[in-house]
């Protein structure tokens, strides 16, 4: 297949894929249920997270699902409107290339346009130094809008911004830098979502791991093992030759022995708090609840990592020194102030509070069900990545179609300096970034048509009328279906976002637009 049939082939199943995320765009957007074959369900309407769970064959659909998952690791949030964008992108491009334009002079267009449109984002994006507690919260209103707390997001927003500035550290060079993963966030059911709470500490999904152990314990030595604390067995493949039974026995007990002595090494070096990967048999935790430790079985990797980094302490694999001997030095302990058990409605979790190297924190979230709880956990993680945007690139924009506007107007305007075929390219990219305040329109019941061109309006007299430069904030109001001013509504995002939806769009576009032949290579034959 070559030429116009796979370009045609694969804007095809672009817009199909588009089509699906694109009513769940903006405030008013709608939510999916996506099933699959073992029945579990997942209702969001987080774009990276429905393409994710949509098994798309089609190569070049393939690429809209990396690109929204590169835009939620990158920013965390505007995955919707990134895919938005690159498939509208895409079908102007494709007209343009019907039309008898070189597709180099198409992509030419495209990296001018994108260059261009992030110069002029930047130029009219407001300084962090209006950064204050409020415009913080608002930042945070606008990533959860559209998400399933949108209605509780006064209570919520309050809580990332409090959370996120929390945990606030210096980098090497000596910037400020919010760590996301020094949050850790636990679900629980029962009670509606207004009771969820920050809790100091970092919080571990698992409770002791037998009930003698102490509940609480002070000044706390942190050992983070990834090895097993089970009655030890011979590797595979090892044989041991024995003539009298009774030395049976002896390798048995030998067995237990050398579990024993690994978990009086722990105990030794000071160690009071022991979280491990793997398993901790019975016969094991008889020495924990002894020594007066709170031992925990299998800790999740991602937070046993968490947990070493806050408090200092090194991930242990095994006991194993460089003289073929068995130690544990007390340098790989961590230290906290304290580590106790609480009970969260059916579930007992663990908190690390005071960590030495970082302070970390626990978002406790309750709701009626996993599914809820799993969708409002989506909406926190997008609004704290978006907060940490914020806080650290340091310029914010209006949020509700007003930067794609104003860009759009720029564009129109600086296509008609080009005297090249990019001219239409540019034009073409103008046109397609209006897709997005449409499609809020669409999505909120409003007359889309009417809301776009107001707001048009708007943007050239803001660009071009000397004196009318306030109505460049203009975006649109979409629970009452009228334009106003988003910066003072409170209607903001980091600039940084929009960048990166602009340029991640445009890579995209070019690299399906690029391919005009489509080979399958077939499996070669055995016998050949």
């Amino acid at each position: 297949v070559s030429g116009e049939d796979v370009r045609n082939q694969n804007i095809t199943a672009i817009q199909a894929v588009a089509n699906i995320i694109k009513s769940s765009l903006g405030p008013v957007g709608l939510d999916k249920m996506l099933v699959d074959e073992l029945g579990d369900v997942t209702i969001t309407n987080d774009g990276a997270t429905i393409l994710k769970q949509l098994e798309i064959e089609q190569p070049a659909a393939k690429i809209l699902v990396e690109l929204a998952e590169l835009q939620d690791q990158e920013v965390g949030d505007g995955t919707t409107s990134v895919v938005l964008l690159a498939a509208e992108l895409l079908k102007r491009g494709n007209a343009l290339i019907r039309n008898r334009i070189h597709p180099t002079n198409v992509i030419a267009g495209f990296r001018l346009a994108s260059r261009e449109s992030c110069k002029f984002v930047d130029k009219i994006a407001h300084s962090s130094d209006k950064l204050t507690h409020d415009t913080l919260i608002n930042i945070a209103k606008t990533s959860m809008s559209s998400k399933i707390i949108g209605s509780d997001s006064d209570f919520f927003s309050k809580m990332v911004v409090e959370a996120m500035q929390a945990v606030k550290t210096v980098n090497d060079v000596g910037d400020w830098r919010y760590p996301v993963k020094a949050i850790s966030i636990v679900k629980a059911h029962g009670q509606s979502a207004k009771e969820s709470r920050l809790i100091n500490g970092y919080a571990l999904n698992c409770g002791r791991a037998a009930q003698g152990m102490v509940k609480m314990v002070q000044g706390a030595k942190v050992a983070c093992l990834d090895c097993n604390l089970q009655k030890t067995r011979l590797q595979m493949g090892i044989q041991v030759l024995v003539n009298d039974p009774k030395q049976l026995e002896k390798i048995r007990e030998e067995e237990s022995n050398i579990t024993a002595r690994r978990i009086k090494m722990l105990i030794d070096a000071g160690a009071n708090v022991v979280l491990t990967t793997k398993g901790i048999d019975d016969m094991s935790l008889k020495y924990f609840v002894e020594g007066g430790v709170i031992a925990c079985r299998r800790v999740s990797p991602q937070d046993l990592k968490r947990v070493a980094k806050a408090t200092g302490a090194t991930v242990i694999s095994t006991f194993a020194n460089m003289d073929g001997e068995e130690s544990f030095d007390a340098s790989s302990l961590g230290t906290a102030e304290k580590a106790y058990e609480e009970r969260v409605c059916d579930d007992d979790v663990i908190i690390i509070d005071g960590a030495k190297c970082s302070r970390s924190l626990t978002m406790l979230l309750r709701g009626a069900n996993d599914l809820m709880l799993d969708e409002m956990e989506r909406s926190i993680h997008d609004a704290l990545c978006i907060v940490k945007r914020a806080l650290e690139s340091d310029s914010i924009v209006p949020g509700g179609g007003c930067v794609e506007t104003a860009t759009s107007v720029f564009l129109e305007r600086f296509a008609t300096s080009l005297s090249g075929k990019e001219q239409l390219a540019v034009a073409e990219f103008a046109e397609a970034l209006l897709i997005i305040p449409r499609v809020l329109s669409v999505n909120a019941a409003k007359d889309a048509t009417d809301l776009v061109t107001m707001l048009r309006a708007y943007h050239h007299a803001a660009q071009t009328k000397p004196g009318k430069e306030k109505f460049g904030a203009y975006g649109l109001d979409l629970h009452k279906g009228v334009v106003r001013d988003n910066m003072e509504a409170g209607v903001v995002e980091p600039a940084l976002s929009k960048t990166k939806i602009l340029q991640f769009a445009t890579e995209a576009a070019i690299t399906i637009l690029r391919i005009d032949d489509l080979i399958r290579l077939d499996p070669p034959e055995e016998g050949q």
